[in-house]
């Protein structure tokens, strides 16, 4: 087991609609067009997918609808961010027999945890309720688990633990895991504005968050890193960076689905608690949208 996942695999959002309900249609849509652009693999229900707001049954109902519309395409991986060890297991057991190819487990949501026996105990447990090769999901930043990589090389013998998304803004982690856990993982980074600084370190792909609202530049900007052309990738970054910025702020979830708004490819609307965007922070958000999409790099 070891499908040794590369390339772009982007954190979708789920859209919406107005009053909250799911929009399986327009989050298809998002999807087609993400795979038009080559991306390679699709992460549902992530964090910018607002999983933990949703119910165990939206999230089934999501999944499922999505392996049909992707028909295999892509790999589609969900996120698995269950409060809970035993339900983070009856999800992901779920979403295997509804047809997905992977998933990103995220440490246990329910609290920050200092104990690394919790989190191992936590990744070990739903790694043995499924036979889905799943990504490792660290961020400390935001969750509290830090995974180091000692602790990686602890979770090597569990042999569908293929992936890991390093996320804890720290880009000397890169370095760290290949020394220390060499090609056992796919590494892929998780913070797209040190999208450039990783790929110059050695990674395998990225779970990317603002550029779904500008997949060709997106992916024209990572196959530039794939052929070692450094000086268009640092031009093409410099234009990207103020909305890659989007994706490390505690509103991501807000910025990123205005941004794929304002590019066409979906609509703003959110799920409660988050709230729609509103007077000065709006407009700053917006000028950064716009300046973007009115910047926009000719293919």
């Amino acid at each position: 087991m070891n499908p040794h996942w590369k390339g772009v695999f982007p954190a979708i959002t789920t859209q919406m609609h107005k009053d909250g309900s799911i929009d399986v249609d327009a989050t298809a849509a998002h999807a087609a067009v993400l795979v038009r652009s080559g991306v390679t693999g699709l992460v549902f229900l992530g964090s910018l997918g607002e999983n933990q707001s949703m119910s165990a049954d939206e999230k089934r109902l999501l999944l499922g609808e999505m392996v049909k519309s992707v028909k295999g395409r892509v790999p589609v991986l969900s996120g698995v961010a269950e409060s809970s060890v035993a339900e983070a297991c009856r999800y992901a057991r779920d979403v295997e027999e509804l047809g997905a190819d992977g998933l990103m487990l995220m440490p246990p949501m329910i609290y920050k945890s200092p104990d690394p026996r919790e989190s191992l105990h936590h990744f070990r447990t739903v790694a043995r309720a499924t036979g889905l090769p799943i990504m490792i999901y660290n961020n400390p930043i935001s969750y509290g688990h830090d995974i180091t990589p000692g602790l990686f090389a602890e979770l090597a013998s569990q042999k569908n633990f293929v992936a890991l998304k390093e996320s804890s803004g720290n880009t000397r982690r890169i370095t760290d895991l290949h020394n220390v856990v060499g090609g056992r993982y796919a590494i892929f980074t998780g913070v797209d504005d040190l999208a450039l600084e990783s790929a110059i370190l050695g990674i395998d792909g990225w779970v990317a968050g603002s550029g779904i609202a500008f997949p060709e530049e997106n992916q024209r900007f990572w196959e530039l890193t794939r052929k070692g052309r450094w000086d268009q990738a640092r031009e093409l970054y410099r234009w990207f960076t103020p909305l890659l910025h989007l994706d490390t702020h505690p509103k991501f979830v807000q910025y990123i689905k205005l941004a794929v708004q304002e590019a066409g490819l979906g609509k703003e609307w959110t799920r409660a608690p988050r709230l729609p965007l509103t007077g000065a922070e709006r407009k700053h958000v917006l000028a950064i949208i716009h300046e973007g999409i009115r910047t926009r790099p000719k293919g």
